[in-house]
């Protein structure tokens, strides 16, 4: 996955600036450009009376030109990534983004977290149901605060991989991006495990970690041109798995689910379950990406 394009989803909260940020990352650490979107109400489709039309479509743009007006403040001083800002109409905020991605041919869209999550996690809201159930490109969601107390820059690439052909791809997708962004990249495998176990309990679940482990090297292979290290994680939880590695700087790459439909973002119960964990910004993948116009078929290994 070469980012050349990211698409910042923008509105005047804190978790327009933490998604602003993060975006601001990506484009940066690839070299890539820059859209800020406001997706605002549009203007009425039932005809009403002239002067309320007129006075709700005039109280619309304005709001939105001070949205955007805020996003172009906090950009101020950014002087080595282009930057462009677009307003755009839509009932739901996330469907409009999923718009605004096929118009500006975005690689990734990046939003905040929802409010109501504790401080450094992902909540899922209504913006990012839309865009994880119908995004034909990556959607990074990045934790609340991360605006205020974001790293310098994004320092690890983190895939949460499993033995599937949808984790093989994510991995090679991540290799890729890692190679372009100048980081590492970290495979990790979540193993859940209970309490204190019967003896043949035990022991298949010795036979699981060998197994995973085994899986984890044999999907490192073959990226030499990226520092590659791998790691299993186990706890009673997913939310304690990730709990016994170091997320600081990362952001955590996730597959979507096998069942979803094709070329499109779809979240399984333990992508949501690793994302409302995480305690930093996860990038969700779509199934089979197209491939950009003039990159061809076979791509060669990072």
């Amino acid at each position: 996955m070469k980012i050349e394009h990211v698409l910042a989803g923008f509105i005047p909260e804190s978790r327009g600036k933490d998604g602003l940020w993060l975006a601001l990352l990506l484009a940066r650490q690839s070299g890539a450009r820059l859209t800020v979107a406001h997706v605002h109400a549009p203007a009425w489709t039932t005809p009403g009376p002239g002067k309320i039309d007129a006075e709700w479509q005039a109280y619309v743009a304005e709001e939105a030109a001070q949205t955007i007006a805020q996003a172009r403040r906090l950009l101020a001083d950014v002087d080595d990534v282009p930057i462009d800002y677009v307003l755009h109409g839509h009932r739901g905020s996330g469907r409009g983004l999923v718009q605004l991605v096929g118009r500006t041919k975005a690689d990734v869209v990046v939003i905040g977290s929802a409010p109501g999550g504790g401080r450094g996690r992902i909540r899922l809201g209504s913006t990012a149901d839309q865009l994880l159930h119908a995004s034909p490109v990556p959607v990074a969601l990045a934790p609340r605060g991360y605006g205020e107390e974001h790293p310098p820059r994004i320092q690890r690439l983190t895939v949460a991989y499993r033995r599937d052909p949808a984790s093989g791809e994510a991995v090679r997708q991540a290799a890729a991006t890692a190679l372009q962004m100048d980081v590492p990249l970290r495979l990790i495998t979540l193993v859940l495990s209970g309490g204190r176990q019967a003896r043949i309990e035990e022991e298949m679940l010795n036979r699981l970690r060998e197994r995973v482990a085994a899986d984890l090297k044999a999907a490192a292979r073959g990226h030499r041109r990226v520092e590659v290290d791998v790691a299993v994680l186990e706890g009673r939880s997913v939310a304690a798995a990730l709990g016994n590695t170091d997320c600081e700087g990362s952001m955590l790459i996730c597959a979507s689910s096998e069942t979803g439909p094709l070329r499109r973002v779809f979240l399984g119960d333990i992508s949501s379950k690793i994302i409302r964990a995480a305690p930093c910004p996860v990038m969700m993948l779509p199934r089979n990406p197209p491939k950009k116009p003039g990159s061809g078929g076979k791509q060669g290994k990072p």
